[in-house]
């Protein structure tokens, strides 16, 4: 268990709660329209930064994960732990399932009953997320590195709140965001007090890499009316830029 005293620790929960306030609040930051910072701007900028995390920080990291897991196994394994890129595919087409089951539902289904479900899923995502913060592959995080992961995935759940409001519009709701907010506090504090074993960790950082690359791609994308390839554009390339000299 880390201590309650630990800079590292203050950092991480001090990006847990950002992206809290990002549920909570977010929607009343950007303007809707007419604005060079309209939501619709922010929104496809923080595309760009969140698929730029992807490929430049966390599909480099893959090696490692998949170091980390032949190396925590303690046996040969097969392939020399390719199943760790296997999973991350598999955290990407389960977010590709969720997202078509959601269409199935919105004409099938009673549309509370779809809603609930959706918002489950990713309840579960934003634990997992906050549940990384305390639990990485790497014992310590650089501060400017945890701040950089923090703003970026902070744009990339706003996108998801939007597109929820978007989807679901009122029925969405006070109750559904503050269960998000929850989970991100909640995931951080279970991983100040569950540590997983190093490989479990390596796993699951495989299978958020695909699940960010789908939810980045098709559900901040798609969900806009007039998607905006300049911010999207301009916030993976300046985002890029500013990784590289931290790998």
């Amino acid at each position: 268990m880390a201590s309650l005293f630990d800079w590292d620790v203050a950092g991480s929960a001090v990006v847990a709660l950002l992206w809290a306030t990002v549920f909570l609040y977010g929607r009343f930051v950007f303007p809707h329209h007419g604005h060079l910072l309209s939501r619709s701007n922010v929104i496809s900028f923080g595309a760009g930064m969140s698929v730029a995390y992807v490929f430049v920080h966390m599909m480099p990291e893959l090696h490692d994960v998949r170091r980390s897991f032949v190396a925590a196994a303690g046996m040969e394994l097969p392939f020399e732990g390719m199943g760790t890129y296997f999973l991350s595919l598999l955290g990407f087409l389960t977010f590709i399932a969720l997202h078509q089951w959601r269409s199935r539902q919105r004409a099938t289904a009673p549309h509370g009953q779809a809603m609930r479900m959706h918002v489950r899923g990713f309840a579960a995502y934003v634990w997992l997320m906050a549940y990384l913060l305390e639990n990485s592959l790497h014992e310590k995080r650089a501060s400017f590195a945890l701040a950089a992961y923090g703003f970026a995935i902070a744009f990339h759940f706003l996108a998801v709140d939007t597109a929820l409001h978007e989807e679901y519009g009122k029925a969405y709701g006070t109750g559904n965001r503050r269960l998000l907010a929850a989970m991100s506090v909640v995931g951080w504090a279970m991983g100040m007090v569950l540590t997983l074993p190093h490989f479990a960790v390596a796993l699951l950082v495989a299978f958020v890499s695909g699940a960010i690359v789908m939810n980045s791609t098709v559900m901040e994308l798609e969900k806009q009316p007039h998607p905006h390839l300049a911010p999207m554009l301009a916030g993976g390339l300046l985002y890029g830029m500013i990784l590289i000299p931290l790998e």
